[in-house]
C-alpha cells in the first residue's frame, strides 16, 4: 500500500485525542457515608463490568473513527508496481548551464546553480541526464548518464560563471546531439540562462530541435541592471624611442537596462597610476576619454584603463601593450656620390630613411672606401648603392657580417660588375647578376606582379606606376624567393635568408638613372617597410580577447616555454606547449627560451549589454513543429495517480466504515450512557 497524499498521515496523532478525554473524565466514585444501606438497591457485578467493556468499544469506536479518516484523506493506493508510479514515464534530458560573463551581475550564477541542483534533484532514479555548462561553447560536458548524483556534484562543485560569449545556437545543437542517442522517447532540454538578447545571434528558425524533443527554458535574470564597460581602448602596439607624447583614447558605455551616467576612468602606465577623469553620460550613452601618455624607456609597457562606479566590475578593465623599439642603425654605403644632389646615388634613399622628423632612423652615409668590420657592426643593416669597387676583404666582411646575422640591402647600378659581384657574394647573393637589360628607345617595364602576403608588400597593396628603363637581369638562387617581378616576367626584388642574417637585392637602381621610382609615392613606405623586415622581426599580434586561441611561439622555433597571469598563476599550455586559449581577462606574461612578450587579453563587450529576451522567443524559434507539447512531470504524474486511483476507490470505502462506525458508536453511546 502506498498514500498519495501522505502528509496528511500526520492525523494519526489525533486519534489520541479520544483516549485523551476518556482518561481525564475519568472519576473515581465518591464515598458517602450512610446510617444503614439496608435501603439500597444492590447491583450487579457483572452489570458494572458490562458497562466498563462498552465503554472500552466507544474509546476504540471514536479513535477508529479519526484515524480511518486521516487514511481516507491520504488517499491510500491497493498497487504492488510503486515503481511504475514513480518512473512512470523516465526521461532524457540534458541541462544546458550558461557559464557566460553575463552570469556573473550580482547573484544570477548563484540562482541559476541554485535552479539546476534543484531540477536535478528533482529527477528520478529512471532518468538519464547530461550537463553542457556553455558560453560561446561547450565549457563543461557530461554525456548521458543514470548516475544523476555525480551531474549534482559537478554543478556542486562549480564557483562562479567564466568571462566568455552568450551563444545559445552551437549549444543547442550539441544537446540535439546528445539526444540522439538516449534511451527513452521522452527527450528533452532545459536550459538555465539569463537569456541574454546577444545570445540569439545566428537563430534565425531554420534550425529546430530533433522531432519530438521538449525544450524548458529557465529565467534567472534580474529584471534591472546598470552597468559601465570600456568598449575599446585605442592605443600604439609598436613605437621608436624618442617618440613625442601619444594619445590614449579609452570609449565608455552605458550598458545596463537602468541607465547610469555617472563614473570615473583611471589610466595606469606598468602599474602606476598616470591619470584620472570623471565620466558624464547625461546627454549621451557613451563618451571618449583622452589620456596623454609618454613610453620612454625600451621595452615592453602594460597599459591599464579602469571605470569605476557601477555595481559590475569584471568588465570594468581594458588591458594593452605597447613595445617600445630603438631606432634602426642603417649604414649607407654610396656607389656615386657628388655633390650634386640629382647625380648623387643615396640622394633620394636618404631623403626616405631619414628626411623627416621623428624618424625610426639613424642614417649613417660613408663612401666605400670607409667600410669595414667595425662600421658592420655598428649598424643594423647595411645598403650597398651601385658599389663596385670592393675590395676582397671588404666583401668577406659584409659576408660574415651578414652570416653572423645582419642585414643587407643591394640595389646594384651601373657601376658594378657582374662577375666581381657574383664572385663576393657568391655565398649570400639572392640572385646571380646575368647582364644589363635597358629598355629600348623610349620603351620601359613595370612592376607588374608581387607577394601581397609578404611582410614587405602586405601594407603596399596598390599598383605599381613607377617607369624601369634600365634593370639588371637576375637569376635566383634556389633558396631564394622572388617578391616582384617586371612586365618580362623577369624577378624585380629578391629575398635569401643566409644563417641568421637577410639580404634583398633590388634589380635596378635607388635613384632617377634607371627609373623614376624615387618621384612615386610608393617610394618612401617601400624603402622604411624593406629596412624593417629586414631588422626587425614582424609584428606580432599581442591583443586578444576572450575566448581567442593563439601561439606563445610565433616563430614557430619551438623550446621552453611557460606562461602565467597577472596573479603569477602558471596557464596550461596545448598542442605542443605553445597554444594557449584565453579565459579571463588580464596580462599573459610569456616566456619563450627566456625572454619574456606580454600579451594583452580583454573581455568582449557585447557581453556587457544586458538587454533580454523573452523565453518564449527562443522556444518559438527552436521547437520542431512535429514535436507534441510534453506536460511537465507533476501533470504526467497526476494524472497516472487518476488512472491508478479510479478502479479501487479506497479512500471511499473507508469513508464508508466510517459512517457505520459513526452509527455504531451513537447507537452504544445511548445505550451505554442511558
Amino acid at each position: 500500500m502506498v498514500f498519495l497524499t501522505p502528509i496528511f498521515l500526520i492525523g494519526l496523532l489525533a486519534g489520541l485525542i479520544p483516549i485523551a478525554i476518556h482518561l481525564i473524565r475519568r472519576e473515581k466514585p465518591p464515598k458517602l457515608m450512610f446510617s444503614t444501606i439496608r435501603f439500597l438497591k444492590k447491583t450487579s457485578k457483572k452489570l458494572v463490568l458490562f458497562q466498563h467493556l462498552q465503554q472500552i468499544l466507544l474509546l476504540l469506536l471514536r479513535s477508529a473513527v479519526v484515524v480511518l479518516l486521516v487514511i481516507a484523506f491520504a488517499r491510500p493506493l491497493l498497487n504492488q508496481s510503486v515503481a511504475r508510479l514513480l518512473d512512470a514515464d523516465p526521461q532524457s534530458a540534458v541541462v544546458l548551464l550558461d557559464l557566460s560573463m553575463s552570469m556573473r551581475y550580482e547573484d544570477t550564477f548563484d540562482l541559476a546553480k541554485e535552479a539546476t541542483l534543484d531540477l536535478l534533484r528533482g529527477m528520478t532514479a529512471g532518468d538519464e541526464v547530461a550537463l553542457i555548462g556553455f558560453s560561446d561553447s561547450a565549457n563543461l560536458v557530461r554525456e548521458l548518464t543514470t548516475d544523476i548524483d555525480s551531474i549534482v556534484g559537478v554543478v556542486s562543485e562549480l564557483d562562479a560563471a567564466g568571462y566568455g560569449a552568450t551563444s545559445y545556437l552551437p549549444n543547442l545543437r550539441l544537446a540535439d546531439q546528445l539526444l540522439e542517442e538516449s534511451r527513452f522517447e521522452n527527450r528533452a532540454v532545459y536550459l538555465i540562462s539569463d537569456f541574454q538578447e546577444t545570445g540569439m545571434a545566428n537563430i534565425d528558425g531554420a534550425w529546430k530541435l530533433g522531432p519530438g524533443v521538449a525544450f524548458t527554458g529557465i529565467d534567472v535574470g534580474v529584471e534591472n541592471s546598470s552597468n559601465l564597460v570600456l568598449t575599446d581602448v585605442r592605443s600604439p602596439e609598436q613605437l621608436l624611442e624618442d617618440n613625442s607624447e601619444q594619445q590614449i583614447l579609452a570609449r565608455v558605455r552605458s550598458t545596463g537596462n537602468s541607465y547610469q551616467g555617472q563614473g570615473d576612468i583611471s589610466f595606469s602606465i606598468n602599474g602606476e597610476q598616470i591619470d584620472r577623469r570623471g565620466v558624464n553620460l547625461s546627454e549621451r550613452s557613451e563618451e571618449v576619454i583622452t589620456f596623454d601618455a609618454v613610453f620612454e624607456d625600451e621595452g615592453d609597457h602594460i597599459g591599464h584603463v579602469r571605470v569605476n562606479g557601477d555595481v559590475f566590475g569584471d568588465d570594468n578593465d581594458y588591458y594593452f601593450t605597447v613595445n617600445v623599439l630603438p631606432k634602426i642603425r642603417v649604414l649607407l654605403v654610396n656607389g656615386e656620390a657628388s655633390e650634386n644632389w640629382f647625380d648623387d646615388e643615396g640622394h633620394w634613399f636618404g631623403l626616405a630613411v631619414s628626411g623627416m622628423n621623428e624618424s625610426p632612423f639613424e642614417l649613417e652615409t660613408i663612401e666605400p672606401v670607409a667600410l669595414n668590420a667595425a662600421a658592420l657592426r655598428q649598424h643594423d643593416v647595411a645598403v650597398l648603392l651601385n658599389v663596385g669597387d670592393l675590395s676582397s676583404s671588404q666583401a668577406s666582411d659584409i659576408t660574415a657580417y651578414v652570416e653572423g646575422g645582419g642585414s643587407l640591402l643591394v640595389a646594384p647600378g651601373d657601376r658594378v660588375s657582374p662577375e666581381v659581384f657574383n664572385r663576393q657574394f657568391a655565398n649570400i647573393s639572392p640572385a646571380t647578376i646575368q647582364n644589363r637589360d635597358p629598355a629600348a628607345n623610349d620603351d620601359y617595364l613595370v612592376i607588374a606582379d608581387f607577394d601581397r602576403r609578404h611582410p614587405i608588400l602586405r601594407p603596399l597593396d596598390s599598383d605599381w606606376s613607377a617607369r624601369f628603363q634600365g634593370h639588371w637581369s637576375l637569376l635566383p638562387d634556389a633558396s631564394a624567393d622572388v617578391l616582384m617581378q617586371f612586365d618580362n616576367t623577369e624577378p624585380a626584388l629578391v629575398e635569401r635568408s643566409v644563417a641568421d642574417g637577410k639580404v634583398i637585392l633590388f634589380a635596378s637602381a635607388m635613384d632617377l638613372e634607371w627609373n623614376n621610382l624615387p618621384l612615386q609615392g610608393l617610394f618612401l613606405p617601400f624603402v622604411h617597410e624593406t629596412l624593417r623586415h629586414l631588422v626587425q622581426p614582424e609584428a606580432v599580434r599581442r591583443s586578444f580577447q576572450v575566448g581567442d586561441t593563439f601561439s606563445l611561439d610565433p616563430s614557430g622555433l619551438g623550446g621552453d616555454i611557460s606562461a602565467e597571469n597577472d596573479a603569477g598563476e602558471a596557464l596550461l599550455l596545448g598542442e605542443g606547449g605553445a597554444v594557449i586559449t584565453a579565459t579571463a581577462p588580464g596580462v599573459i606574461t610569456a616566456t619563450v627560451d627566456g625572454v619574456e612578450t606580454r600579451y594583452a587579453v580583454n573581455i568582449l563587450p557585447q557581453e556587457s549589454n544586458f538587454n533580454r529576451t523573452p523565453v518564449g522567443n527562443l522556444y518559438d524559434a527552436i521547437i520542431n513543429p512535429d514535436t507534441n507539447p510534453i506536460q511537465s512531470r507533476e501533470v504526467q504524474t497526476a494524472q497516472l495517480i487518476e488512472e491508478l486511483e479510479r478502479p479501487q476507490r479506497v479512500w471511499w470505502w473507508i469513508l464508508s466504515l466510517v459512517m457505520l462506525l459513526i452509527l455504531a458508536e451513537a447507537i452504544i453511546a445511548n445505550r451505554t450512557y442511558r
